[in-house]
């Protein structure tokens, strides 16, 4: 067998999507915490649509933890701010308090390359507040959801 390091979901249908890096991880507090299974926790939200999570920096935690955030179109408004803790509870219940997001940004799309990979560098630059230099977007297959996902940045 070959492991390519990335990460796969099979839903009820038989589509496969796309998860990510399984060794993506990020330190916050001294703790290793991985991205898939945050991402996955948020996901069982009947809201969310998709998510990608990364690591910014934080003065006392050293990294924090930023979610971008798909909702899915329902058609009904949605309160943001109980969405919000919705989303941390159920990160809270399935790996603990150590993981919720400090920061949830709803965001229209996720930058991905034309293989369908989250681009996450770039969303750790925005996450970081550092848009100075988002280097080569040429591989995106939606560029224009970069500068949507900075306009909303919080």
């Amino acid at each position: 067998m070959y492991f390519t390091g990335d990460g796969a979901l099979r839903d009820e249908v038989g589509y496969y999507r796309i998860t990510g890096r399984v060794d993506d991880v990020i330190i916050v507090s001294g703790h290793n915490l991985g991205t898939a299974p945050i991402e996955d926790a948020i996901n069982e939200h009947q809201a969310v649509a998709e998510s990608a999570i990364v690591g910014f920096p934080h003065d006392i935690k050293g990294n924090a933890l930023y979610g971008f955030v798909i909702l899915k179109e329902t058609g009904e408004s949605r309160d943001h701010d109980n969405v919000r803790k919705e989303i941390n509870q159920i990160i809270t219940e399935h790996i603990g308090p150590i993981a919720k997001l400090d920061k949830i940004q709803f965001v229209p799309g996720l930058p991905k390359t034309r293989s369908g990979k989250i681009m996450r560098r770039i969303l750790r630059k925005i996450a970081s507040k550092d848009t100075s230099n988002m280097g080569d977007t040429s591989t995106l297959l939606n560029p224009e959801v970069v500068d949507k996902i900075m306009d909303d940045a919080l």
